[in-house]
């Protein structure tokens, strides 16, 4: 999980639209009503098919670079940032329960001072992945 950056083939339709294709990821295209729209969604997509690679745990391709994509007329290609953990915490944030132990004395301690159990396991799994 991690930050990625690939390069996006942009295609401006006659109505202002523009289709967005990502040529190293398979079935990863998008558009939007405008430039800015289109960026927009292929950041979404792009998060979107590479953190689906991530979970099903199959191996990420390499971006190409620009100029190997090939273009067809008023094509143009931009590179395209994103963050798979990023995606997660807007669209995958479901709170699922986890029975843990811990020894007798820490809970009561714990208790005692009025410590949250899973606000502290969040913040020590944080830590302990370096994600901030």
């Amino acid at each position: 999980m991690a930050q990625y950056v690939y390069p996006a083939v942009f295609t401006p339709e006659e109505n202002g639209l523009y289709s967005v294709n990502f040529p190293d990821l398979q079935s990863c295209y998008t558009s939007g009503n405008n430039l800015k729209d289109a960026i927009k969604m292929a950041e979404d997509i792009l998060a979107y098919v590479l953190y689906d690679y991530e979970k099903d745990g199959l191996e990420i391709p390499s971006p190409s670079e620009m100029k190997e994509i090939a273009l067809s007329k008023n094509e143009f290609v931009n590179y395209i940032v994103c963050d798979t953990i990023g995606y997660q915490k807007r669209f995958n944030n479901k709170s699922v329960n986890k029975t843990i132990t811990v020894p007798m004395w820490l809970n009561d301690l714990a208790l005692k001072n009025d410590l949250n159990f899973s606000q502290t396991l969040q913040e020590a799994l944080l830590k302990k992945l370096n994600i901030k």
